[in-house]
């Protein structure tokens, strides 16, 4: 019989808050820059930067903060002083160093999910900073397995699912971001439940599912998690 044996989250945005953090960074750089030049389009450009980037320097704090004095240089046509650019470094660091603040009703959803399914942790970025705050989110033991990778794609899950001798179609994907936690599920046959968080950075939106996509739900909060997870459980069985 078909079912769901196997429950995944996401971390970032999906646990705990982290795109808050990046965003008020980058206005912060914003800013810095913005005392050189007078541009509209300072985010857009080290956006183009950041992306371009990512295959060097992956995700997370330590890529976006090469891309951000690269960007700074570059924008300023190297005008800029260095006592700004260590001012850049410093956002870096305050965002390596922020608490983990778990989301309303994470902790009682992955305790709840727990209960019923094998669940494990798959989250991408800078690996010391995610160690430290899945070291530090309190839910670690709940997990399986915890995975900390380069990139979210379908590669990826296909030979995480491989290791966990977990068929597509027996697993769910529980995140924020479609291009990352939700598309490549769906893409190989799985299950997936769409949290939005009201923030995105502008790569993780470079990617389209419908919402009425087969296999998917969305719910506003981590709150209707575990209902969302039982409701596909029930039409999983049901396609046996």
């Amino acid at each position: 019989m078909t079912r769901i044996r196997m429950v995944g989250f996401d971390a970032d945005d999906t646990l705990w808050r982290s795109e808050d953090y990046f965003h008020a960074a980058q206005a912060e750089f914003e800013r810095i820059v913005g005392t050189y030049v007078d541009l509209d389009d300072v985010g857009a450009r080290l956006y183009a930067i950041e992306k371009a980037n990512i295959e060097l320097f992956g995700y997370g704090v330590k890529g976006m903060a090469l891309s951000m004095v690269e960007a700074a240089v570059q924008i300023t046509d190297a005008r800029i002083h260095a006592r700004d650019l260590h001012r850049i470094v410093g956002l870096a660091k305050e965002l390596l160093q922020h608490p983990v603040e778990l989301l309303p009703g994470v902790r009682e959803a992955v305790e709840a999910v727990a209960r019923d399914f094998d669940i494990v942790l798959i989250t991408k970025g800078d690996l010391f900073h995610q160690e430290k705050k899945v070291r530090d989110c309190g839910l670690a033991g709940l997990f399986r397995r915890i995975e900390i990778v380069s990139e979210k794609d379908t590669g990826t899950y296909g030979r995480l699912l491989e290791e966990f001798d977990c068929q597509a179609r027996e697993f769910l994907m529980i995140g924020n971001s479609l291009r990352s936690d939700i598309a490549p599920v769906l893409a190989l046959g799985g299950w997936g439940v769409h949290v939005p968080y009201h923030l995105t950075w502008a790569h993780e939106t470079e990617a389209e599912v419908a919402a009425d996509a087969p296999r998917l739900r969305v719910v506003e909060d981590a709150r209707g998690i575990p209902a969302a997870v039982a409701a596909a459980a029930r039409e999983a069985a049901a396609l046996a």
